[in-house]
């Protein structure tokens, strides 16, 4: 009999499933910590955990992670340059403080409006490469010509050795401010997705399992481990989409909305008739939004793990990820006597890195580039939990609350703080950890706002499930402020918002939560079996799926039937004649279409294609003014030809 293997690696958890190929049957399922900042530990204890006789029957591998998407929602990705070519209004805030905005770029129909200035390029790179790990390249109107964002790359490839990512690689879609966070955002998660595919890989292998490996894309689908080495930004934001398409296999609904609570995020999707929703105009993920093809989602940074704090008055969570103090007292022996001794900071103090049960502790990550002021801090802490006060006695003064931020930034250092999953603890309705460090952590923070550690917990979960709420009706009422929805919660009123598909839970907490969402919503709230792995689901219930876009469209308005472009991912052509441009496209669509399935181990007997054809043609005229194409491949999983 043979079986498949679906491991989902999570900011708090990963987690591992085994399904049995015969009938599409979980039959056993495992959890386990994800280890920081490799996640190797994690996903062996989690595989440690199934039956080794089934494992060796395991014929496909199917991997998605939230690694990355934490990593944007957290600001702790790597260091990345920015290249701009071409005529940028830069009216936004740029993600990076490293760029170069240089002439070049071209127009509409792929001509080059300017010369690249190489040299500006090249004298930019020497700058900076010290101080990166990875570029990102951005060229006006690139979708219709690749050519200055591949010389740029050369030129990044040439003098450093480093990663470059072009915007054309990610998108063919127009909006280059986009495409540029798109490339950019994507180069500065290269090292984590890699890092981490390698490690899986690697498992997998030393186990003597002979499998296929896929990784889950962002939009739902599967990719060959190999294609995903070569570009890994496919893989970015696979773990949301593992929820998605999880969920509605667990719960077998073919329509359904949900929400997944993760240690770091809470993400809200919808799936109709077994189809992700997409978004039409790319991801927005940590408030930047791309031009990355995903399902559609609206993601919080408000997780099991957000760091619950106190300032004056006001209960804040998020938006950063802790660890747990019931998580802590595990891991470091002496850790509930510090926090107990940890004195209550001055008001004055108070805040985000100011509180009786905030620690930090070292990583053991290497950075390229580090301040004066950051090493100062760096060599107080320990790598067990060391308190504000130890700094303060070992600095003589009290660290930068913005230097401690930045060195969080750059991962090297961790802290340690109250969360959802401690108020959990406290509420007896999650016990995994230590309940003592969880029960003296409510107490020192609900003494700051006058309550006793029952009622701080009970506010803690009920501001949370407020919040779920909130931001599933925000999902479904685009255009509506979501701070003037979240008010409405707070109403205690007779009314109910109502849903009329069902809501599906997925994530470790989420158990906690189904009554308090009943009693704010009008819905069907289902809480499937297995919800507690249902990303690790969801990349075993994902197909292989391939989409290709082209556009046709005459080189002159002028001459509208003499001659045509047509522009791809693999750059721009030109045809006379228009049947011959749109026979070429759909050529062109297929086979690539045909060979990324053949590249990522999918049967080619058992793929479906699809062409769509958008066309606009003015009155009178013989041709169109624009076509645009998209060929749709699916593919299935376990029907690869030499898995079995």
């Amino acid at each position: 009999m043979n079986y498949s293997l679906g491991i989902d690696a999570g900011g708090t958890y990963t987690d591992a499933v085994l399904l049995r190929d015969d009938d599409d049957i979980i039959i056993q399922s495992g959890k386990a910590l994800t280890s920081y900042p490799d996640p190797l530990e994690g996903i062996k204890q989690a595989i440690d955990q199934l039956d080794p006789v089934c494992l060796r029957d395991v014929r496909v591998v199917s991997v998605s992670t939230t690694l990355s998407t934490n990593s944007i929602l957290e600001g702790t990705g790597f260091p990345v340059a920015m290249i701009l070519i071409g005529n940028y209004d830069i009216k936004q805030e740029l993600p990076t403080k490293h760029f170069l905005q240089a002439r070049g770029g071209h127009n509409h129909n792929g001509e080059e409006t300017e010369d690249l200035d190489t040299e500006a390029i090249k004298e930019f790179v020497q700058s900076v490469k010290n101080k990166v790990s990875a570029f990102a390249i951005s060229s006006y109107f690139s979708v219709r010509n690749h050519d200055h964002e591949l010389r740029a790359k050369e030129i990044v490839t040439k003098l450093t050795g480093l990663p470059a990512v072009c915007s054309f690689e990610l998108s063919q879609d127009l909006g280059a401010f986009e495409r540029a966070v798109t490339a950019f955002l994507n180069a500065q998660l290269i090292p984590v997705t890699e890092r981490f595919m390698k490690t899986v890989e690697a498992e997998i292998r030393s186990r003597g399992m002979d499998a296929k490996i896929f990784m889950l894309k962002c939009d739902g689908s599967v990719i060959g481990i190999q294609s995903a080495l070569k570009k890994p930004i496919e893989s970015i934001f696979s773990g949301p989409a593992g929820s998605l398409v999880g969920a509605s296999f667990l719960a077998k609904k073919e329509t359904c909305a949900v929400i997944d609570v993760g240690g770091t995020s809470t993400d809200i999707s919808v799936i109709h008739n077994g189809v992700p929703d997409m978004s039409d105009s790319g991801a927005v993920v940590g408030g930047w939004k791309t031009r990355v093809k995903a399902i559609r989602m609206e993601t919080s940074a408000m997780g099991g793990d957000s760091h619950v704090w106190v300032k004056g008055k006001d209960i804040n969570i998020g938006p950063r990820r802790v660890i747990p103090l019931c998580r802590a007292a595990v891991l470091y022996p002496d850790f509930l006597e510090q926090l107990s001794s940890n004195p209550i900071p001055s008001k004055m103090l108070l805040g985000i890195n100011y509180q009786p049960t905030r620690f930090y502790l070292r990583t053991g990550y290497h950075i390229l580039e580090t301040s004066k002021e950051e090493n100062e801090i760096l060599d107080t802490i320990k790598d067990s939990p060391t308190s504000i006060t130890e700094i303060f006695n070992r600095m003589k003064r009290y660290p930068s609350s913005k230097v401690l931020d930045s060195l969080i930034q750059k991962r090297l250092i961790q802290p340690i703080g109250f969360t959802l999953t401690d108020a959990l603890h406290v509420l007896g309705q999650y016990t995994d950890r230590n309940v003592e460090a969880a029960n003296i952590g409510a107490d020192r923070l609900g003494s700051l706002v006058n309550m006793d550690r029952l009622e701080f917990a009970i506010y803690i979960k009920r501001e949370f499930a407020k919040n779920m709420a909130c931001d599933l009706i925000s999902f479904f009422l685009e255009g509506v402020e979501k701070k003037e929805l979240r008010k409405i919660f707070d109403i205690r009123a007779p009314t109910k918002f109502k849903i009329q598909v069902p809501v599906v839970l997925i994530g470790g907490p989420v158990a906690a939560f189904v009554e308090e969402l009943q009693e704010i919503l009008d819905a069907e709230i289902i809480l499937p079996e297995y919800s507690k792995v249902g990303n690790a689901a969801g990349a075993l219930a994902a197909k292989g799926i391939r989409r290709f876009e082209v556009l046709i469209r005459p080189a002159s308005m002028a001459a509208p039937d003499w001659e045509f472009l047509v522009f791809s991912e693999h750059g721009k052509t030109n045809f006379f004649q228009y049947q011959e441009a749109l026979d070429y496209a759909v050529t062109l669509g297929e086979t690539t279409v045909l060979d990324y399935m053949k590249e990522a181990g999918l049967d080619s007997n058992h793929i479906k294609i699809d062409v769509k054809k958008e066309e606009i043609i003015p009155l009178g005229w013989k041709t169109p003014m624009e076509t645009k194409l998209v060929v749709l491949g699916v593919g299935n999983r376990n029907s690869t030809q030499d898995c079995c």
